[in-house]
């Protein structure tokens, strides 16, 4: 495929993509802010839907030769960065796709926190050349360094490749996981609608009584 074509594709790829959030209004942070804070699940499962599918598909390519996946090193750094972006969203309302589609509505907000996402961005670039800890460019090499808190690449393929088993059974495996909290949550909504109706039918009784 040439680089047009390539361009071409991806171009398409993300208007559909694109359209697809601005009109269902999916948000991976809200998926779990809202879960978490308000008890309610829509973005929830749609996340996690798409988790499943996408566990097994790309799992499915590592399997049979042809999935690039990116490897890049899982340390306590990674737990840190991934914390402190959550505070981060959670302040902002959205995650950065859906930061990107409400800047393109008009939101101010969103926009200043686009931003200076791209400002957080820059400054980390200008650390990253430093030889210290964390992150240190230097103890980040794909292979256990336990001094540094580095785990080294942590995905399916690394699995494949050091144990012999296709990366397809983990992304099973993993879909599995996720197909149980599915049904968790269904059972939590199932159990929620109940508890609803039967609030409406007490206050129907005393109103009528």
């Amino acid at each position: 495929m040439s680089a047009v074509a390539e361009c071409l594709v991806a171009f398409l790829f993300g208007s559909i993509v694109g359209l697809l959030v601005q009109r269902s209004r999916f948000c991976n942070t809200a998926a779990l802010r809202d879960a978490i804070m308000f008890k309610t699940y829509r973005n929830t499962k749609a996340l996690l839907v798409a988790m499943m599918i996408l566990s097994i598909g790309f799992t499915g390519f590592m399997t049979v030769g042809a999935g690039h996946p990116m490897n890049f090193d899982v340390g306590l750094n990674t737990f840190a960065g991934l914390f402190l972006f959550g505070i981060g969203m959670v302040l902002a309302g959205a995650c950065t796709v859906s930061t990107w589609v409400k800047a393109g509505e008009g939101n101010i907000g969103a926009a200043w926190a686009l931003l200076f996402t791209f400002v957080g961005m820059f400054l980390f670039s200008l650390v990253w050349s430093w030889n210290y800890w964390p992150p240190a460019p230097a103890s980040m090499t794909g292979e256990p360094n336990l001094q540094a808190l580095q785990l080294g690449y942590a995905n399916a393929r690394t699995l494949q490749d050091k144990l012999g088993i296709p990366a397809v059974v983990f992304g099973l495996i993993q879909s599995a996981v996720l197909f149980a909290i599915y049904r968790a949550i269904l059972r939590r909504e199932r159990a929620q609608q109940a508890q609803h109706e039967l609030h409406q039918k007490e206050a129907a009784a005393g109103q009528a009584a």
